[in-house]
Parts: structure tokens; C-alpha cells; sequence
């Protein structure tokens, strides 16, 4: 428990969250890659050295460093904005940045407290009979779902609460690893999405339980958490094998809900006339039948 508990107190200290995200982002940068020389074997540090990177960003060298050593206080707009560009960032790394360096002020009792799905929003998935949906809050917690999300990824019904989240499924529950046929790139989307609610949240004391349990017990975890990649969810496809119909090719959407309550609705759909249309389709006319029968297949393996 303690080696748990400094591990996430490593993790989620934003001065330290906010210098590593920096030294990697600049690590990832060669000079020629922004139109400067490269002086090959003379080169100590991977990437870009502080210097170029202030020269880039029209800061000191000195101001920079300051900025790299975790000390955001004081730093405007338009200078992260400038040090944004040089380093190249996404519209989602330059969010990232601005929440470590000039975080919001969140109520601890607002970021600890247990989310909860609107009853209406329980109606709207109940109302989505043919298309798997389910609904994530913070920490990837999943907060509701409907029959078709039960009978395509398994019925969270029958796990404890606190088990109902997707990094701890992906990371520690063997199913999920058979599951999604490209489980690299869903544990590298997890963790990304992951930091971003570090960033914005990193007084959250169940973030910071999570980040230390999985930083303990899962090596691949630990590896991605090192990388300070971040991204937010979007919409794309993913690869499924199900134990009972094979494999599935799913177009997702995610529609993050404007409440302000960091809350996702995440949708999925088969493209029409296509193999797994017609799997879905099977799939719901099993109804609960088809959990049953998933779980039970998960279970026993493969004959």
C-alpha cells in the first residue's frame, strides 16, 4: 500500500506532471525539424535543447527553464500559447498544458464525490435497443449502459461498482484483452485520456488511487503513463473479437455531454449490410440471453 500510495502521489503532482510533459514534448523535436541545425555527436539531450526551444518560442532561456521546472505561476496565455507552437502541440496537448500550468481551482469535495447518471440520459440509452451505447464519467468510470453495450463488452451489472472502469478492465481483466483485437492501441487511448483528466483534475483523490494501483500492477500501464501522451475521446473503429459471434468491426462515436460534468456518451454502430451489422443484429435478438451466454464463454475459453 505504500509503495501504491507514493506512486500516485508521484504521478498526480502537478509541478512535476507539468515539467515532465514539457521535457517530453521537447525530447520528441530534432532540430531539423524546425528549420535548425543539427550538430550531430555534439548533441547531449535528445530533442531540442532549452535554449532552442526559448529561441522558438520568443522567451529567455531563463524564463523557460523556470516554466520547465514546474513553475507556472504567473505565466500568461500568450507566452504557453508561443511555447505551444514551438513545441508543436495538438489542440488537445495545448489544453493539457494550459490545465497544469494554470489549473482551475475545483472544490475537493466536488472531484471526490461519486458521479451519477441523469435519469433521463438511463431512458436515452434504454431507447438505443439496436445500438451499444454506454455512458463514462471521470477516471473512464462507466456510469450506465444499455442491453446492447451488456451484450457486446459484458455485463458490468455483475461487478462492483468501483470495478465498473475502463482502465482497470483493460489494464487487469484478462477478458478485455481477448476482447479488443488491438488492445495496444485502446490501453495507449486510455491512458492518454487518462492524463487529460490528470491535468484538470489533479487534486482528485480517486484519480490518484487508480493512477498508484495501476502504476503497481500492470508494467504496461506504467510504461504508457511515462510517456505524457494525451488525447481526447473522438470517434473512429474498433476491432472486437466476441466469444460468441467473432470478430466485429464497430464505428464509434463519442458526444461529450455540455453539463460541464466531464461526462461522455459513447455510441456504436456497424456499417449497414456488412458482417457485423448482421452480428449485432444476432446479438440482439439474444437479448440477455447473449450476456449470459458471453460471460459464460469468456469463462471456460476457447474448447
Amino acid at each position: 500500500m505504500d509503495d501504491m500510495s507514493a506512486a500516485s502521489a508521484a504521478s498526480l503532482d502537478r509541478r512535476a506532471e507539468l515539467s515532465e510533459f514539457l521535457r517530453s514534448r521537447r525530447a520528441r523535436l530534432k532540430p531539423e525539424d524546425v528549420g535548425l541545425p543539427d550538430f550531430g555527436r555534439h548533441r547531449r539531450v535528445p530533442g531540442l535543447r532549452r535554449e532552442e526551444l526559448a529561441q522558438l518560442a520568443g522567451v529567455s532561456v531563463a524564463y523557460y527553464t523556470r516554466l520547465e521546472q514546474g513553475n507556472g505561476r504567473n505565466v500568461s496565455a500568450e507566452v504557453l500559447d508561443s511555447i505551444a507552437r514551438a513545441l508543436r502541440l495538438t489542440d488537445a496537448e495545448r489544453a493539457h498544458l494550459t490545465h497544469l500550468a494554470k489549473p482551475k481551482q475545483h472544490r475537493k469535495k466536488q472531484t471526490a464525490r461519486v458521479q451519477q447518471a441523469r435519469g433521463a440520459l438511463r431512458l436515452l440509452l434504454d431507447s438505443m435497443e439496436s445500438v451499444p451505447a454506454y455512458l463514462t464519467g471521470r477516471r473512464g468510470d462507466i456510469l450506465a449502459w444499455n442491453r446492447m453495450a451488456a451484450a457486446v463488452f459484458g455485463d458490468w451489472a455483475e461487478l462492483p461498482a468501483a470495478e465498473r472502469n475502463w482502465a482497470r478492465l483493460v489494464f487487469l481483466n484478462e477478458e478485455y484483452r481477448e476482447l479488443f483485437v488491438e488492445w495496444d492501441q485502446k490501453a495507449s487511448d486510455i491512458v492518454s485520456v487518462l492524463r487529460m483528466d490528470a491535468g484538470c483534475h489533479p487534486d482528485d483523490p480517486r484519480l490518484s488511487a487508480l493512477v498508484g494501483e495501476l502504476s503497481v500492477k500492470s508494467p504496461e500501464f506504467r510504461k504508457l503513463w511515462a510517456t505524457h501522451d494525451v488525447k481526447e475521446k473522438t470517434y473512429g473503429v474498433k476491432h472486437l473479437r466476441h466469444p460468441l459471434v467473432g470478430e466485429l468491426a464497430l464505428n464509434y462515436e463519442s458526444f461529450h455531454l455540455a453539463e460541464g460534468n466531464d461526462q461522455t456518451l459513447v455510441t456504436y454502430h456497424a456499417d449497414p449490410g456488412s458482417a457485423s451489422a448482421e452480428a449485432l443484429r444476432l446479438l440482439a435478438s439474444w437479448g440477455a440471453d447473449a450476456t449470459r451466454a458471453g460471460s459464460s464463454a469468456q469463462a471456460s475459453g476457447p474448447s
